[in-house]
C-alpha cells in the first residue's frame, strides 16, 4: 500500500495524539465520515492503525516493529524529502555510519552522487545501494543478519564498530517519546545503535513525523545525544521545547 497525502495526514494526526475519534479526524481533515472510515479501514488492514469502537489509535505493540515492506511505503515521500535534505548537508570526502531503517536506505539513495565517502553500515540494503557508487567505499559490519530487514545485529557488530570514529552517524529510529527518549524494538539492534552514537563526532537523526509519540520498548538514547534532527513536518508538542533544551538543530524538509 502507498498511502495518499490525506491518509498520511491522518496517520500523522493519530501518531501525534495516540488515539482519536472518527469524528475528530473528519473535522481535522475536512472530509466526510465515510471517507475517514474508508481510509481507516485500509490503514488498519495494513497494520498501520488499530481500530476501536468510534475511533483509531496507534498500534499497541511496544515489542515489535511493523514489517519492512510496510515501512518502506509508509510516508515514502516524506522520507525522500528528509533524505534529500540530509544528503545536501553531507559534505564530500567524509566518513559516515548509516544504521538500520528505511529512512537511512532513502538517505543512501540520495548519496549516490557524492564522492570520497567512506561508509560503514550494519544495513545490507544500504550497502547494496551505495556499492553502486564508484566514488564511495562501503564497509559492511560483521554480525548476525536479521532476515526480515537485512540489518546486522549482535555483539560481533558492536565489537566491529568500536574500531572506528567517524565524522557523521546518520541514524534512524523507531520512536521518539514525549520524555525525549529515542526508542527501538530489538535490544540487539539498540546495542549496535548506541555504539554507533558513541563512535561518531556528530550524530544526525532522520525521523519522519510518524515517529513522534510512537512507543517502543528499548531506550536507545536521548535527544541530548543528538546534534541535528531531520524530519518532514514540524514536530508536535512538546518536542519543540525538548529540542531547544537539548540544543538539537531542527531541519524540516
Amino acid at each position: 500500500m502507498h498511502p495518499n497525502p490525506r491518509q498520511l495526514t491522518l496517520l500523522s494526526v493519530v501518531q501525534a495524539q495516540g488515539s482519536v475519534t472518527v469524528e475528530q479526524l473528519a473535522e481535522t481533515l475536512g472530509v466526510t465520515l465515510q471517507t475517514v472510515r474508508r481510509d481507516v479501514q485500509r490503514l488498519a488492514d495494513e497494520g498501520l492503525l488499530a481500530r476501536f469502537h468510534g475511533g483509531v489509535r496507534v498500534p499497541s505493540s511496544t515489542t515489535e516493529n511493523i514489517a519492512h515492506q510496510q515501512r518502506e511505503s509508509l510516508n515514502a515521500e516524506g522520507k525522500s524529502r528528509i533524505a534529500r535534505a540530509v544528503a545536501a548537508a553531507v559534505p564530500n570526502d567524509c566518513s559516515l555510519i548509516l544504521n538500520i531503517g528505511t529512512t537511512t536506505e532513502a538517505i543512501a539513495r540520495a548519496l549516490l552522487h557524492h564522492s570520497g565517502l567512506r561508509v560503514i553500515t550494519n544495513n545490507l540494503n544500504v550497502a547494496s545501494i551505495l556499492s553502486t557508487n564508484p566514488q564511495c567505499e562501503v564497509i559492511v559490519v560483521g554480525g548476525v543478519v536479521r532476515g526480515r530487514d537485512q540489518g546486522i545485529v549482535g555483539e560481533a557488530a558492536v565489537d566491529f564498530i568500536r574500531q572506528f570514529k567517524v565524522d557523521l552517524a546518520l541514524i534512524g529510529i523507531s520512536g521518539i517519546e514525549a520524555d525525549g527518549t529515542l526508542r527501538d524494538y530489538d535490544y540487539r539492534e539498540v546495542k549496535v545503535a548506541q555504539t554507533i552514537i558513541s563512535h561518531a563526532r556528530e550524530v544526525w537523526l532522520a525521523a519522519d513525523i510518524s515517529k513522534f509519540n510512537r512507543p517502543a520498548m528499548v531506550e536507545v538514547a536521548t535527544l541530548s545525544q543528538i546534534d541535528r534532527l531531520f524530519t518532514d513536518a514540524p514536530p508536535p508538542e512538546p518536542f519543540a521545547a525538548l529540542l531547544a533544551e537539548a540544543q538539537v538543530r531542527l531541519d524540516v524538509a
